[in-house]
């Protein structure tokens, strides 16, 4: 009898219950307090933990652990140790001690560091992180951990994640306390949707832009695509959905709550969500996942693909970031609530989310930018690289009045009452707010959808910069709010009214309810004075700006110095995928396209001569007109590929000064020329012989399972 999905959730992971049969309680007391203050662990009750996790594991047939860790390559890292050891006999014995279980010295300088670290100082550290749970996978004992170099500074996406969350728990519960003084925590909590495109591992195997771009560099759209819509929410293929089984299976035994999947609006592409959870557990588990995708696709010959815009004419992917906080008392801070006590706080912490997203709108662009991203960004249904925010009619309508019914004097007590009766007749709004497909930063009913998020991105990024900007606005709206407080004779509600009502009005810019697709909306943006980096190398360089360092660095976030290293290393990584692109482009110029279409024309050349030879020549022209055209044609659309190739080469051969100069001359020269090179390419796939044509089109390639 097959066991259920209760009984097998999380069966590889070391979590509470498990703990309970390992370790005893004083030590699982210990854990607990650890991590929700805050401290650390002492190395004795590490020494019993250690023990708990190796006779665990043992018992599940586990003969190696590694310090699971999420370095700046976007991918996750592993090194594997085996139990063994030998004692003074030399006989062989299983050891895994505490020192093992809280820190190993993986190679620092051989990761992306930024400069960091020289590439003679190899020494980094990983460090245990207690509060993201330990598991077994592919039957290794993993353990999630920071990545830190010698002198300290982060390596990694987990660290500065922490951080954020930690500034953030504790600017929330100061604002908290004002409302409820019992509130002594608040949790950041996620919840990811992860787009993602299935294609047949042997079509795959034939297109060199896909093996090593994971996007298709060249192809014509397919004569159907997705124009009939009727792919979304269809009926999962056979295929896909034995896939889908078995990935759920082997998610949930690693506590992976995946929940929902469905057929997305592109033809081979898809979706799953999972239950939402706290921010860092929900990104370690979606860093997991998105490998395990990888690995249950080759056992039904299948390969996952992460790239935000694998094909062109078609939706990209992204990674849908739905984001929220909760108090330890188990209220969630973006519902309204059903009492004027719980809307006051909601609207409290909402529209400081705004003013957060208003004032830092560039470092969330930035978070989300990527080479990947830039193709997806503004084309069919992603949302723009402008950052606005939508939060519905029916919201909206609500900080009209609050904007309308307050004047920037004292408010009268009549005022005060009659904004109370509107605030506290804001119900769940989970059906009076629509959707905005269109829009960056959505509010949807109790969360906040970042939807500019990519497919292939790691969620940390984009998350500890939407806590950070949070948590600052918390603490300047703390501070406004003291000060006014005093003034007001310590009326509560007058005070957090008087500073909602300067904050609506300080944001208008941002709010958008209309079509964020429409020309007509970059051009208003642009009154508005909204930016729109369409580039990753113009995106970035929010990341290094005075405000930028000065607000990480206040916060305890991110250094000056880690703020650079990962601008250098984004950079880096921007040049360096545009330039393997172009290598690939013309490998397969060269290699498959050109050879394809010498021997059509080959083959058209024939056809004009044997009607030469079997016609008289006055009416041979009949008979070779059209394919003369037709060749003619081709060897035009072969020349701009040709003659537009070396244009490319002489391009990235030319110095920059800097690597900052170096990324955007790629992004707003290099890529310009490779997509003339693609509609040339793509021109000539439509006329060329099928047979001729070696390469997989794009009516293969999404074809139905």
């Amino acid at each position: 009898m097959k066991k259920s999905t209760v009984s097998t959730f999380a069966i590889n992971v070391f979590n509470a219950r498990t703990m309970q049969k390992y370790l005893d309680k004083s030590v699982i007391k210990s854990l607990e307090l650890s991590i929700n203050s805050n401290k650390v662990i002492s190395l004795d009750v590490a020494e019993k933990i250690a023990q708990g996790m190796m006779a665990w594991a043992i018992e599940n047939d586990v003969t190696h652990y590694t310090h699971w860790f999420q370095p700046l390559t976007g991918a996750t890292a592993e090194k594997h140790d085996a139990f063994l050891s030998l004692d003074k006999y030399l006989e062989a014995i299983n050891q895994f001690d505490g020192k093992q279980l809280v820190q190993q010295e993986p190679d620092a300088s051989s990761f992306p560091n930024g400069g960091i670290r020289n590439t003679f100082e190899a020494r980094g550290y990983t460090a245990w992180d207690p509060s993201s749970p330990a598991f077994i996978y592919n039957d290794t004992l993993c353990i999630p951990t920071i990545f830190i170099s010698y002198t300290g500074e982060a390596l990694d996406y987990k660290a500065p994640l922490i951080r954020s969350i930690e500034a953030i728990n504790n600017a929330a519960t100061a604002i908290c306390k004002i409302f409820n003084p019992k509130v002594s925590k608040v949790r950041v909590t996620l919840g990811w949707e992860q787009e993602y495109f299935l294609i047949d591992r042997a079509l795959y195997e034939q297109r060199l832009d896909l093996k090593i771009c994971k996007r298709t560099l060249f192809g014509k759209s397919a004569e159907k695509g997705q124009i009939m819509e009727d792919h979304y929410f269809g009926s999962i293929p056979q295929r896909v959905q034995a896939y889908m089984k078995d990935l759920e299976i082997n998610a949930w035994k690693l506590g992976i709550p995946v929940k929902t999947r469905h057929n997305e609006v592109a033809p081979n592409q898809f979706e799953l969500a999972p239950i939402f959870e706290e921010v860092n557990i929900a990104i370690d588990h979606n860093q997991l996942l998105m490998d395990l995708m990888q690995k249950i696709a080759e056992n039904h010959d299948l390969v996952v693909l992460f790239h935000e815009k694998p094909f062109g004419g078609i939706n990209g992917s992204g990674k849908h970031n739905n984001w929220s906080m909760a108090t330890n008392t188990g209220v969630n801070l973006l519902s309204p609530g059903k009492s004027p006590e719980t809307n006051l706080q909601f609207l409290t912490f909402f529209i400081n989310i705004i003013k957060a997203v208003h004032d830092h709108a560039d470092l969330l662009r930035a978070s989300i930018a990527s080479a990947g991203n830039d193709h997806r960004l503004g084309a069919n249904e992603a949302p723009p690289a402008i950052m606005s925010v939508f939060i519905g009619s029916y919201l909206s309508e609500i900080l009209k009045r609050l904007d309308r019914e307050l004047s920037d004097k004292k408010p009268s007590d009549k005022g005060i009452q009659s904004i109370k009766d509107h605030v506290s007749n804001i119900p769940f709004i989970f059906d009076n707010t629509d959707r905005n497909r269109t829009s960056p930063f959505a509010f949807t009913g109790n969360k906040f959808e970042f939807r500019a998020v990519g497919s292939s991105a790691n969620s940390s990024l984009p998350m500890q910069i939407l806590n950070t900007i949070v948590a600052n606005q918390l603490i300047e709206f703390k501070e406004e709010f003291e000060k006014i407080l005093k003034k007001n004779e310590n009326n509560v509600e007058m005070t957090i009214f008087i500073i909602l009502k300067k904050y609506i009005n300080a944001c208008q810019n941002i709010l958008f309810e209309g079509n964020g697709y429409s020309e007509a909306w970059v051009k208003e943006a642009k009154k508005r004075g909204l930016s729109n980096h369409k580039t990753t190398p113009e995106a970035l360089k929010s990341f290094v700006s005075n405000s930028s360092k000065q607000l990480f660095q206040k916060l305890g976030v991110i250094t000056p110095t880690e703020l650079e290293a990962r601008y250098e290393i984004e950079l880096e990584r921007y040049i360096n995928l545009i330039d393997i692109e172009t290598k690939v482009m013309e490998d397969m110029i060269y290699n498959q396209i050109i050879p394809s279409v010498i021997g059509y024309e080959n083959l058209l050349l024939q056809n004009i001569n044997a009607w030469k030879n079997i016609t008289p020549s006055k009416s041979n022209d009949q008979f070779s007109a059209a394919t003369l055209s037709l060749l003619k044609d081709i060897a035009s659309h072969r020349s701009i590929v040709l003659d537009t190739l070396l244009v490319l080469k002489k391009e990235k051969e030319k110095s920059h000064k800097s690597i900052e100069q170096k990324a955007l001359f790629f992004a707003n020269k290099v890529v310009v020329v490779m997509q003339t090179i693609r509609t040339a390419v793509d021109k000539l796939e439509l006329l060329t012989d099928e047979k001729s044509w070696t390469l997989p089109k794009y009516k293969d390639l999404l074809s139905s399972f």
